[in-house]
């Protein structure tokens, strides 16, 4: 029979984690006062926490310190006629209905419209005091910390991922990438080497709601094409060079690597194993 004495400390760390073993992990991963951090994270995998993505995002600005810049993904692709998202919503609907239905979608609005599908501590950190959101109406960022402004400004809406993007300003500032409990098929960063693997990328035409001068419109721009179908091969090539740091953050298996290093893995991975024509 179980010690009917034992401690509320013993009973937390078999069923969940602190925020002092949280950040204790992330320190031994490599995650350092300072560092600038793409963040993309499974609360799930994670395991429970008390305080739930607040507490898991304060500890990451811990963590990183007052000098230290968190950002993570607030994509928005249900704002969209030809996202999958999108397109699985208007599955079934008449003509007459799928006209209606996109007559009624709200515009892309950075203060308020959520981020679908990217996670309770995207959602956290998007809403946090002071964070700091690129406008692009499907590609968007959040940020906090004293970089945010300049990473988060010039988002251009014809640019979802690339050189107009906080993912090419997240380069320049030797930025880190924190897969915490997700794989390599949601690295959002390998985005930026289909901009530069070849000089004439595939482009497509995209269409997204914003606001208007009168009120919301339907907005039209071609840029390059997206797809992460092999992302997670890509990743596996990219652990076979030994340049992301694995380990565990409370039940999460996690990878902490270079954002530069990985992108220009991912340029040259392209190269040789998607064709120019890519569908």
């Amino acid at each position: 029979m179980a010690d009917a004495t034992m401690t509320a400390a013993s009973v937390l760390s078999e069923t969940g984690h602190t925020t002092s073993s949280l950040a204790a992990d992330l320190r031994r991963l490599g995650l350092q006062s300072g560092d600038v951090v793409l963040v993309h994270a499974s609360m799930r995998q994670i395991g429970w926490v008390a305080g739930g993505a607040a507490a898991v995002a304060g500890v990451l600005s811990e963590v990183v310190g007052a000098n230290g810049t968190l950002v993570v993904p607030t994509q928005t692709p249900d704002n969209s006629d030809t996202s999958a998202a999108h397109l699985a919503r208007i599955a079934g609907l008449t003509p007459e209905q799928v006209y209606e239905f996109r007559a009624a979608m709200p515009p892309f609005d950075p203060a308020a419209t959520p981020a679908l599908g990217m996670g309770r501590l995207a959602e956290q950190i998007r809403t946090s005091h002071g964070a700091i959101r690129s406008h692009h109406p499907q590609t968007s960022f959040a940020a906090l910390g004293p970089l945010a402004c300049s990473l988060m400004s010039g988002h251009r809406t014809d640019c979802h991922l690339g050189e107009h993007s906080p993912l090419a300003r997240l380069y320049d500032a030797g930025a880190k990438i924190l897969l915490l409990g997700v794989g390599y098929a949601v690295c959002t960063a390998f985005h930026l080497a289909e901009y530069r693997y070849q000089a004439m990328p595939p482009r497509r035409e995209y269409g997204c709601v914003v606001i208007g001068r009168s009120g919301p419109r339907w907005h039209r721009f071609t840029d390059v094409v997206l797809d992460d179908r092999d992302f997670a091969r890509l990743g596996a090539d990219l652990d076979g060079t030994g340049v992301p740091v694995a380990g565990r953050v409370g039940a999460a298996d996690c990878r902490l690597l270079r954002l530069p290093s990985a992108v220009d893995f991912a340029v040259v991975w392209l190269r040789c194993h998607r064709v120019a024509s890519h569908p």
